[in-house]
């Protein structure tokens, strides 16, 4: 087994990269449970809407609405994230015992993996041996595996998706109930369809893709949505109005 190396200072680059792989994390599930409250919200506040004017009926639906929404999305974060954090820990912990049991084996097949990525014999093999020496499981994690050791945590995750999405349902409930009567509908569909422009265009960013493409993509989604729901709540409202 080779020797660990030493462990990097908190401010060191390893501290930094951790924080700023906590943070993208945290903004990833922020943004798809924020995107998902404003579109899930306004489909089914427009829906409502379609089948009656009622604001009681369209308040019950939409804290309820909110409240499933953001535990549902809590969950699956939750439950998605540990099954990936679990299934890279299973193959680690593998990794760790074939370093064990055939270290040398291990060492020609980083060797190759280096010359597969274009080195030459030499330069693959002095490469190889020098993180073997520093952090054989880590560079076979990362080379081998495609991992690294700044994972998604689930509860991280979990949380970010909860409260970003209720803040993403407030939009279409806030604009439904405080908007007058002759043009709730209107204000809601352009705050949801600006809300949801202005998510694609901070999620295409945060993955350096062009953000115009991304803005309209989200908007047509949740345009689309609102069609459908309301469509269909307008059906439902005359059918059991007979």
């Amino acid at each position: 087994m080779a020797r660990p190396g030493p462990e990097p200072g908190p401010d060191g680059a390893d501290g930094k990269q951790k924080r700023l792989g906590s943070l993208l994390n945290r903004l990833r599930a922020a943004v798809l449970g924020a995107n998902d409250g404003i579109v899930s919200m306004a489909g089914l506040v427009v829906g409502v809407a379609g089948a009656t004017p009622n604001r009681g009926a369209l308040l019950i639906a939409g804290v309820a609405g909110t409240m499933a929404g953001a535990l549902s999305m809590a969950a699956g974060e939750y439950v998605s994230v540990s099954t990936q954090r679990d299934t890279e820990r299973a193959a680690i912990a593998r990794e760790r015992r074939e370093l064990a049991t055939d270290p040398v084996g291990e060492l020609e097949e980083l060797t190759g993996l280096y010359r597969a990525r274009g080195l030459d014999e030499r330069l693959a093999r002095e490469v190889a041996r020098a993180l073997t020496a520093h952090d054989a499981l880590s560079a076979h994690a990362e080379v081998e595996l495609g991992l690294t050791r700044y994972r998604v945590d689930p509860w991280q995750a979990a949380g970010s998706s909860l409260v970003a999405f209720v803040l993403g349902a407030l939009v279409p409930l806030s604009a439904m109930l405080l908007s007058p009567d002759a043009w709730r509908l209107a204000l809601t569909v352009t705050a949801v369809l600006a809300a949801t422009g202005a998510l694609g265009a901070v999620s295409a960013r945060l993955g350096r893709a062009a953000p115009s493409r991304a803005a309209v993509r989200s908007m047509a989604g949740g345009a689309f949505a609102m069609l459908v729901t309301y469509l269909v709540g307008s059906l439902l409202g005359r059918i059991t109005a007979l």
